[in-house]
């Protein structure tokens, strides 16, 4: 598709921003003061346009994979993120979770990226689901088995946790679909049916994780009423309100403001929604006025470019 990088990339980092500036509100305070459109200052004093560590870790990604997959090299580029090296809005990291900040430390005393991750049952936020996109354009030509593994290896960068890993995995297969032209109805049955065919024969997986994916790969997430759908910062929520603000919306505007008036982590709800609307509406449907506010815009677009011809040739 073209432009499918650019759409999917800006995607997140404009789903991002629009969430920033009211990060940690809830629900009922949205729903009395909902986002329009980019604000400035709110929970981060940031100016308008400002995407946190969702947009940030993402485009490390994205930039790794314009050299190859190498994931000592994505892990340094993460470092270098923390170290206020690339990839910050103005210079310098004011938002990171605790998961991530203890994996980039344990890179930087030198431990193999792939063992840096969390993996008890309390490591699955979603800090390796909001920065998972920009792998779609590396496995998309790959068998499943090889998708599979390679998104376990770059979510346990910082969540080795199997929930996390299948968070990612279902969110890219979903994806892949879109990027393969399907309709997002039959993009998300095609997905589930993938998925499950995959994963019940596959070792790594136990049915009692399995179980805790039931409401999108058994039912129809999209059929839950709003008051069911959480949106903190759990993996499996934050997986769940993405699909549901996706399906449950028109346009790219209407998706990531959906997503982002659900309250709590509205950041990370934002980006990983803006990344699915911004792959399936494409770039020309993101509102103008949302691209030229997102700080750094010609930075990304360069960097989309980049990942755009080398790896979608």
């Amino acid at each position: 598709m073209e432009n499918s990088v650019k759409a999917g990339i800006f995607g997140v980092c404009i789903g991002d921003a629009l969430g920033v500036p009211v990060e940690f509100r809830s629900r009922e305070q949205l729903q009395r003061s909902p986002v329009t459109k980019m604000r400035a200052l709110g929970t981060h004093h940031q100016p308008a346009g400002t995407w946190s560590d969702d947009g940030s870790l993402t485009l490390c990604l994205a930039d790794s994979l314009c050299s190859g997959y190498d994931l000592e090299d994505i892990g340094l580029k993460f470092l270098q993120w923390y170290n206020a090296e690339i990839w910050t809005p103005h210079g310098r990291v004011f938002d990171i979770g605790i998961a991530t900040r203890e994996a980039i430390y344990k890179i930087s005393k030198g431990y193999k990226p792939m063992l840096c991750g969390g993996t008890s049952e309390y490591d699955n936020g979603n800090g390796s689901l909001m920065r998972i996109l920009p792998l779609l354009f590396y496995i998309k030509n790959l068998s499943i088995e090889q998708r599979f593994d390679i998104t376990k290896e770059v979510s346990s960068i910082t969540h080795a946790h199997i929930r996390s890993i299948l968070a990612c995995f279902i969110y890219l297969e979903f994806l892949l679909e879109i990027l393969n032209g399907s309709e997002k109805f039959h993009a998300y049955q095609k997905m589930k049916s993938t998925v499950r065919n995959f994963l019940d024969n596959n070792e790594s997986c136990s049915q009692d994780e399995l179980y805790k994916f039931e409401r999108i790969l058994n039912n129809n997430i999209y059929d839950y009423e709003e008051a069911k759908i959480g949106s903190s910062g759990y993996v499996l929520h934050t997986l769940e309100a993405s699909l549901w603000c996706f399906l449950n919306s028109e346009s790219y505007s209407e998706a990531v403001l959906k997503a982002v008036n659900l309250g709590e982590d509205t950041d990370t709800t934002g980006a990983i929604t803006g990344g699915i609307a911004g792959i399936y509406y494409g770039f020309e449907n993101i509102p103008e006025d949302w691209v030229s506010e997102l700080v750094r815009k010609d930075d990304i677009e360069n960097l989309c470019n980049t990942l755009q011809e080398k790896l979608m040739k």
